[in-house]
């Protein structure tokens, strides 16, 4: 027998002998709700439930493998099988379609397509349905694909899909209902299904099929859901159904962490739990195992400005340690040099470089750090993203300035006329053999390759050098990326790519970093001398795994270090600019930043600069998060050149200044 008194503490042991029913599980940031979810089916097996009664949903692999894998532990099998229902929405939806598929006019081995296979069979429907898929205005196959997944996890009409994620297309909502309707037909023409039919088709089964809704609802007694803040209405829906016999669905999870409402998941669902089920027991986990008392303090203050919302008090079970500071900087750069700085005092004092992490909101403002970092040599790991140079977009406009400084350039020329509508690798060749010899740029207008183009490869020739053209007058590498973006690039970004306006945001900062060159020739060195970065070996680092992690905040969710940067909180990026006119946007941007502050263990430090860019006239404001912050909870901070200092502490906070202190309002100021 299992001694579940010595393994839980109260909290946790309420749940596991007493979640029948239907119950809501509220397990607060570093509860140990892992250990809750395990142990309660480690309990219902051993009071006698037949394991395949079980259904143990969870949203990654690895969660249900290190789930179950810990029931094996706890009940003591040998038998990797074990015998429950446990994994994914999409593994257990493709379990049972594999018995029921051919109920819908599917076959039960129908293939399942990954995401590449969607876009790629999306792109065909387009072609078919459009006599101009070239068209700059007209949504691309991948962002096309988005629409028609968002729509059916978050269980809304393509229009209202698009007016939540690309608003910019919604006058071609009739053409893209279209390409949906085609797309479905052409899927179950190859009997095939894509992950979002995983889920579809099962809900469809349970809905229409009632032979298929009574075996399957009788066959699982309990339902247990992880990370039910993260379901989208799909799948609450399908949760939902398949507790309406036995009534014992236990969902496990954090309104306070919602943040992923980008991929369709509704905060709703576990808010509304109490309402769907009247009768549903309410349980929270509000031990911490994770943060010192002084992060929990602030992480309360944090959420507790939002209205929708189980209230929550986090309790800390570790000692008393440094409060959490907030520092401002004059510029991102100083910043970006006071947080590196930190870092290797912290590794000098014996703090690995993975025990430390920089969260952020956005990618696009990291460019200055991962800068200060390759200066100092210290190591580190992108999570969320590519680093900066690695990027697409960043290695697309670097290609033109390359043709614009060296003509005999390649490699740049095949990556520049890849761009191009209509231009194939068999024509960009042929175009390299023209323009092999030319060294110099204006040259490059002169060229006149009609003979060896077709229509549409001589449309993509006149776009390049669209966007070529105006950089041959010009010598300063920023006005030449600020000119690359507003041209038929951007029409490239729109149409290609979902995220766009993230894109086009990187490039800007890419342009605000050239700022510092005079020469296009010294900025193109610089920047090629960063391609080996990584390669190389810190000499603070005692191994070659162990690096600073840099992640979004997205990213960062369920992990956890013992210091935390989180850089760069000015109103526009954090909270993000397109919160304040979306419904709810403001509260889910501020569940993110109750996310940041609790994946801290020891040391969480908030930072900002107040200008943007190399222009010390514009002024940012600091995020509406620092100005709702409790004087008593923090420590603000002034940078000196040699790290920081405290600031007297006022009574109340300033008007728009992160501290209620003097010196940081004299600064927003000036």
């Amino acid at each position: 027998m299992i001694d579940y008194k010595k393994e839980l503490n109260p909290e946790q042991l309420d749940v596991v002998l007493h979640g029948d029913g239907p119950a809501l599980v509220l397990a607060g940031a570093g509860s140990g709700k892992t250990r809750v979810v395990t142990y309660r089916v480690a309990y219902l097996l051993e009071q006698g439930v037949k394991p395949e009664e079980i259904l143990l949903l969870t949203f990654t692999n690895k969660a249900a493998n290190e789930m179950l894998s810990r029931v094996r532990s706890i009940v003591g099998t040998g038998d990797s099988r074990l015998g429950v229902w446990g994994g994914t929405f999409h593994a257990i939806g493709n379990r049972v379609l594999r018995s029921y598929a051919d109920r819908l006019g599917f076959g039960r081995d129908f293939t399942i397509l990954d995401n590449e296979d969607s876009r790629d069979l999306v792109k065909l429907c387009l072609k078919e349905a459009l006599t101009d898929v070239e068209s700059k205005r007209f949504p691309s196959a991948a962002t096309i694909f988005d629409v028609i997944s968002f729509a059916r996890s978050a269980r809304v009409p393509i229009e209202e899909s698009l007016d939540r994620k690309y608003p910019r297309f919604l006058q071609f909502s009739g053409e893209i209902e279209s390409i949906a309707a085609a797309y479905a037909r052409r899927k179950r023409m190859a009997n095939a299904m894509d992950f979002d039919d995983l889920l579809a088709f099962w809900l469809e089964l349970l809905q229409t099929d009632a032979a298929v809704s009574d075996r399957l609802c009788s066959l699982f007694r309990y339902v247990l859901v992880d990370e039910y803040q993260d379901t989208n209405p799909l799948q609450a829906a399908i949760t939902d159904h398949l507790a309406s016999k036995h009534g014992n669905l236990l969902v496990v999870g954090d309104d306070a962490q919602s943040i992923y409402s980008f991929r369709a998941a509704a905060v709703e669902n576990i808010l509304t739990f109490p309402k769907r089920f009247p009768k549903a027991k309410i349980f929270k986990l509000e031990t911490n195992y994770r943060s010192s008392p002084e992060i929990l303090k602030l992480a309360n203050a944090i959420i507790s400005g939002n209205r929708e919302q189980f209230k929550k008090n986090l309790r800390p079970v570790r000692p008393a340690d440094v409060k959490p500071v907030v520092v401002a900087f004059s510029t991102a750069g100083e910043e970006a040099e006071h947080v590196a700085r930190r870092i290797l005092s912290l590794r000098q004092d014996g703090l690995a470089l993975n025990d430390m992490a920089v969260l952020f909101r956005a990618t696009h403002i990291t460019q200055p750090l991962e800068m200060e970092l390759m200066r100092r040599d210290i190591p580190y790991e992108y999570r969320g993203g590519m680093k900066f140079f690695e990027r697409a977009h960043i290695k697309d406009i670097l290609a033109f300035l390359r043709i614009r400084e060296n003509p005999k350039d390649a490699m740049a020329w095949m990556r520049v006329l890849s761009l191009q509508e209509g231009i194939g690798e068999a024509t960009a060749g042929k175009l390299l053999d023209r323009v092999r010899g030319i060294s110099d740029a204006q040259k490059v207008l002169e060229l006149d390759p009609v003979q060896i183009l077709g229509t549409k490869a001589f449309r993509g020739w006149n776009t390049f050098l669209a966007s070529y053209r105006p950089l041959t007058g010009m010598d300063l590498p920023a006005p030449m990326i600020r000119t690359l973006v507003e041209g038929p690039y951007k029409d490239h970004l729109i149409r290609e790519h979902q995220d766009a306006e993230s894109r086009i945001q990187d490039l800007e900062q890419f342009a605000i970093f050239a700022e510092g060159y005079k020469k296009l020739g010294d900025f193109l060195s610089e920047v090629a001398l960063k391609d080996d970065y990584g390669a190389k070996r810190s000499a603070g680092a005692t191994e070659d795994r162990e690096r600073l992690i840099l992640s979004t905040i997205h990213q960062s969710k369920g992990l956890e270090w013992d210091a935390v940067f989180v850089i760069h909180m000015v109103e526009g990026v954090f909270p993000n600019k397109r919160a304040a006119v979306e419904e709810n946007g403001i509260e889910e941007e501020r569940r993110l930043f109750y996310v940041a502050a609790t994946r801290a263990r020891r040391s969480l430090n908030l930072s900002y600069p107040t200008t943007a860019g190399y222009d010390i006239l514009s002024i940012q404001n600091p995020s509406q998060f620092l100005d709702e912050l409790n004087p008593k909870l923090i420590e603000a901070r002034r940078p000196t050149a040699h790290g920081d200092e405290p600031v007297i502490e006022l009574d109340r906070l300033g008007e728009r200044s992160v501290g209620n202190h003097q010196y940081l309002r004299d600064v927003n100021e000036l």
